[in-house]
């Protein structure tokens, strides 16, 4: 059983979803304003957060950014915002997910276990992954490259461990959807490409001149170890 917390504005909505929720096995506590989700989420630390990011006080994505700078609880956010700039701007600030209204209580908690076992250290896990000068700790989820360790957010760590278990393979967008955002239903392009890109400037490296990261144009992308 996890316990979330639910920030939404809308009462219908939100009694609907913990009700919901609730019924599949979670504890469901709410917020309806963003500065009442801060406290709370820093108060009584839930397992994970569902955020709209239409909020009275304000802006979902003013929260997150806030709630970043003192806490790494996932975050899934939940709105009815389905414009590429919205999302870049939520994934950019520090979401874990980001699903849009109207979706199914199914959907939703298929999106929060998974989300919920990407922030979990997998069991069985090799200590280290090597790639070159690159470490990668799936059980510390810490990753150092040339002795430095780098800042990663938990889907940017997800993502470079998946590539690391696999060096030298060439790995679809599409697969890195389905395996790293557990994202059966589909998802953008676009959203792979600004991890990625992010990604790659954490690594201190560029997609015109890449070290470790390499795009296979029309194919998908890999992490080799530099020549």
């Amino acid at each position: 059983m996890a316990l979330l917390l639910l920030v939404e504005d809308d009462a219908r909505i939100r009694t609907a979803l913990m009700r919901a929720l609730t019924e599949r096995g979670h504890a469901v506590a709410s917020e309806s304003t963003g500065m009442g989700g801060l406290r709370h989420a820093v108060d009584e630390p839930p397992d994970l957060v569902v955020l709209d990011l239409g909020l009275p006080d304000l802006d979902g994505t003013s929260m997150l950014r806030m709630l970043r700078s003192v806490s790494r609880v996932p975050v899934i956010v939940a709105t009815a915002r389905d414009d590429d700039r919205a999302v870049v701007a939520s994934l950019d600030a520090g979401a874990d997910d980001y699903v849009i209204k109207p979706f199914s209580a199914e959907q939703l908690d298929a999106r929060i276990r998974a989300v919920l076992r990407r922030s979990s250290a997998p069991e069985g896990a090799s200590a280290q992954l090597v790639v070159g000068e690159l470490v990668v700790d799936q059980r510390t989820r810490t990753a150092v490259l040339g002795g430095a360790e780098l800042d990663l957010r938990p889907r940017e760590f997800d993502l470079l461990a998946y590539l690391a278990a696999r060096p030298g393979e060439v790995v679809s967008k599409r697969t890195l959807l389905a395996d790293v955002w557990q994202s059966p239903y589909g998802g953008a392009d676009k959203t792979v490409d600004v991890h990625l890109s992010w990604l790659r400037r954490k690594l201190g490296e560029t997609a015109a001149e890449p070290r470790l990261l390499h795009t296979v144009r029309g194919v998908g992308v890999k992490l080799v170890e530099p020549t």
